[in-house]
């Protein structure tokens, strides 16, 4: 008579030790596992007829791949059997975790000199956004990098930093000059700004693997301009 199989899968506890994603990281090195085994070791436990790689592999057919997964709002996780909110937060802050990684190695030990400084420095934090992001640089009295904030998160219409906000933040935190990233009231920050006697560097949209640069178009010189007639 043919043995009827199991309808759950054996779970990971049971599995063959050098079969086990956390053993088998410990023993053999992060780089030996699969991108759903190190998933499972975040989620570790899993649900009803599916162990935690299952769930991982779930995840990377769902959304295709890790860089994918970056901008997955909290909600679509939520569909997955099996993944509530601490396995999800997890999940979400080792991502951020390896974002801000590549942003270190790229950090800027010295002074900003250009938009493209920048954006080497920032490009790995902003990729793959789902919701427009508005961070703000302080730069110190050396134009180095000395605070990097998020404003707020939203979508591209109803995203609103304030900009009596962002000058306090700068004033609060001693610093000469800022960097913005919405296109939207640049003119209106670089007055303020200017009021307070804050340097504007520049305004830099990111997206889609390219920038675009207000001080490099020009724009920042003539926002200047018309602030110091105006002003």
């Amino acid at each position: 008579m043919k043995k009827k199989e199991s309808k759950y899968p054996i779970p990971i506890r049971e599995w063959s030790e050098d079969d086990r994603p956390r053993e088998k990281l410990l023993k053999y090195g992060e780089h030996t596992l699969s991108n759903a085994e190190l998933l499972a070791i975040m989620i570790r436990t899993g649900a009803p007829g599916k162990s935690a790689v299952d769930i991982g592999r779930e995840l990377l057919h769902r959304f295709k791949s890790l860089r994918a997964m970056s901008g997955v709002d909290t909600s679509e996780f939520k569909k997955i059997t099996g993944l509530k909110n601490a396995k999800i937060a997890q999940i979400k802050a080792a991502i951020e975790l390896g974002r801000r990684m590549l942003s270190e190695e790229k950090a800027l030990e010295g002074p900003v000199k250009s938009s493209s400084d920048v954006v080497g420095f920032l490009m790995p934090l902003m990729g793959n956004q789902k919701k427009e992001r508005f961070v703000l640089l302080l730069l110190d009295k050396r134009n180095a990098i000395s605070e990097v904030m998020d404003i707020e998160y939203g979508t591209v219409d109803q995203a609103n930093p304030y900009i009596r906000d962002i000058i306090q933040m700068a004033i609060r935190y001693n610093a000469p000059s800022i960097i913005d990233a919405d296109k939207r009231f640049t003119k209106s920050l670089m007055m303020a700004a200017k009021a307070t006697g804050i340097s504007f560097f520049d305004h830099i949209i990111i997206g889609d693997n390219s920038y675009f640069s207000f001080a490099d178009e020009g724009l920042i010189g003539e926002y200047k301009a018309v602030a110091i007639r105006e002003l």
